[in-house]
């Protein structure tokens, strides 16, 4: 196995076209870059696809090449971590749009040797799920063991489950909904239109040599969205009110507050390795999600007849995504007739909780993913 060569790190394939979106638009052929860790066995029975969040990418348990950070889901995703490269062949593909190596709007458009920009279509989760689709049939893999997600990646697992139902023995969701509400969808748009008012933005075209990035635009729009990812509680607990490098107040408008001082660095290291274009095909796509829309209005129909095993996991202090979003669909499962266990953890981090020191949630993936029948 570890001689084929569409196994490993730092991949990309470039599946055939035309693949065609829901938003009526056709790529001719599509790019999408993964990672495998571990073997796929005889029985092709052990694939777990890994579902990342809005800005994370593929390098789940690698180094990123760029910060040179652990991968994102080094907790969950690793030796003796409840998805386990002795046990599973792991995959985790960089969402259809994004900016490490799959097919975005820094992505050249063959029909004209440039960078999409924003003439590259606009995409929804159903599109993500349909590329990873066809990654899989690259890989071989006809059905998965599981599909594992949090936050947006929650969203793909929920898409899987619904269009893929033949191909997914489990699912994980983790931190997630089957629809971005009203709210979540006006924080997107005060992070989009902070990137469209940068200057440098110039309507998507700042690719090439010598241009400058919508990097303050990009850097904002990521620090309104990392308050909704914290929780009260937590900020109060790390900040507080204390002050930044200072015994008294400034008087002006520098950093004055830790809190401030840290979302500062949130904001400017993230614009080293997110594309802001992308960033505003990502959030549309998770604003146009609602599962229950795609079919019929009723949620319980996404999953009628579904042999699929679930398992959703909240937190309490998850304000972005809370414990009744998580609910509702258990609800909906229930009227399926699917088979779901839930349960909310505590945890003072708020949304982020799924990606950070949380040892119960650990336990809940681990027994579930145990418990799901090996044979096919």
């Amino acid at each position: 196995m570890s001689e084929d060569a569409r196994f490993g790190l730092s991949r990309v394939v470039t599946l055939p076209g035309p693949f065609a979106l829901d938003g009526g638009a056709v790529l001719a052929s599509v790019d999408i870059a993964y990672e495998t860790y571990g073997t796929l066995n005889a029985e092709r029975s052990n694939a777990v696809l890994i579902c990342h969040a809005l800005t994370g990418d593929h390098h789940v348990a690698s180094d990123h090449p760029r910060t040179g950070k652990p991968g994102w889901w080094t907790r969950m995703v690793g030796p003796g971590q409840p998805v386990d490269p002795a046990r599973h062949f792991i995959v985790c593909a960089n969402v259809l749009g994004s900016c490490m190596g799959s097919s975005g709007p820094a992505s050249v458009d063959p029909a004209t040797g440039r960078p999409y920009a924003m003439r590259f279509p606009v995409i929804t989760l159903r599109d993500m799920a349909r590329a990873q689709a066809l990654l899989m049939d690259h890989l071989g893999v006809a059905k998965l063991l599981a599909v594992v997600g949090g936050s947006m990646g929650g969203m793909q697992v929920l898409e899987w489950a619904a269009t893929y139902p033949d191909r997914v023995r489990s699912a994980v969701v983790i931190a997630s909904a089957a629809r971005h509400s009203a709210q979540n969808i006006a924080f997107h748009e005060v992070g989009r239109q902070a990137i469209m008012a940068d200057p440098n933005w110039r309507e998507g075209e700042y690719y090439g040599a010598g241009a400058v990035a919508p990097t303050a635009g990009l850097a904002v729009a990521r620090m309104a969205a990392h308050i909704t990812y914290l929780s009260e509680a937590g900020l109060t607990e790390k900040f507080g009110r204390r002050l930044q490098a200072r015994e008294t107040k400034s008087f002006g408008f520098d950093a004055d507050f830790q809190v401030e001082s840290y979302l500062r660095h949130q904001g400017i290291s993230f614009t080293d390795r997110f594309d802001a274009n992308s960033y505003l095909y990502i959030t549309r796509a998770m604003d146009y999600f609602d599962l229950a829309e795609e079919h019929g209005g009723r949620l319980a129909n996404a999953f009628a007849g579904s042999a699929t095993r679930f398992c959703l996991v909240s937190f309490d202090s998850d304000w972005l995504y809370p414990t009744s979003e998580s609910r509702a669909i258990v609800h909906a499962l229930n009227a399926a007739g699917a088979a779901a266990s839930f349960v909310e953890l505590s945890s003072p981090f708020g949304h982020d909780a799924f990606l950070l020191d949380v040892p119960e949630l650990n336990r809940v993936v681990d027994g579930f993913l145990r418990a799901v029948p090996s044979c096919l």
